[in-house]
């Protein structure tokens, strides 16, 4: 015999949109070691890696501690919590640009190897080819990665001091207002039925 059905609600799931991590930073962006080999090949700006953490760090210290008066402990905590998700988010956004400039570079070197293609040669005398120049930008795009990566890095080592735990980007849900306006036309139509 079956069971007779019952109106139960269902669990409501909601949807969390993931929010970037040091972790993904760190994967996505080069390293100290990577940006120092990518300025002496390319004849970049050195960046002064260290320098750039410590200084972030050293703000976001500083800029808790002239809110303190005004701040409560919940308040300086999600506060802090916004400005070092803009600064992961931000270094998170760099890294991907700088692997998007990397695959097009590696791709456009690879077809320039290839001798038997005409639009894939050096241009005229004094300029570049479109291989050179692209692995040039993802040169450039890769010490901006990295800086923007020390600068998440100090402002993480920051929040840590401040709040005494470690940083965690917040996952907010995902907007679906399609979703609430279907279930209050839904319940107009059941209302209507009686």
């Amino acid at each position: 015999m079956a069971k007779p059905a019952t109106n139960r609600p269902s669990p409501r799931v909601v949807q969390l949109r993931k929010g970037a991590t040091v972790e993904m930073v760190r994967l996505t962006c080069p390293d100290a070691k990577q940006a120092m080999r990518i300025a002496e090949s390319y004849g970049t700006a050195v960046v002064d890696s260290d320098g750039i953490r410590d200084l972030h760090e050293r703000l976001i210290i500083e800029t808790a501690d002239s809110l303190s008066d005004g701040l409560g402990e919940r308040a300086m905590q999600i506060h802090l919590q916004r400005i070092v998700g803009a600064f992961v988010g931000s270094a998170h956004g760099a890294g991907q640009f700088y692997s998007r400039a990397v695959t097009e570079a590696r791709d456009a070197t690879a077809k320039a190897a290839n001798d038997s293609r005409d639009e894939d040669l050096d241009g005229p005398v004094g300029y570049d080819s479109a291989a050179q120049r692209k692995r040039e930008f993802a040169a450039d795009m890769g010490v901006q990665a990295h800086a923007l990566r020390m600068a998440a890095e100090g402002a993480v080592a920051a929040y840590s001091q401040v709040v005494g735990e470690a940083w965690r980007p917040f996952d907010r849900p995902v907007d679906n207002p399609g979703q609430a306006l279907d279930r209050k036309a839904a319940e107009a139509q059941l209302a209507a039925l009686g």
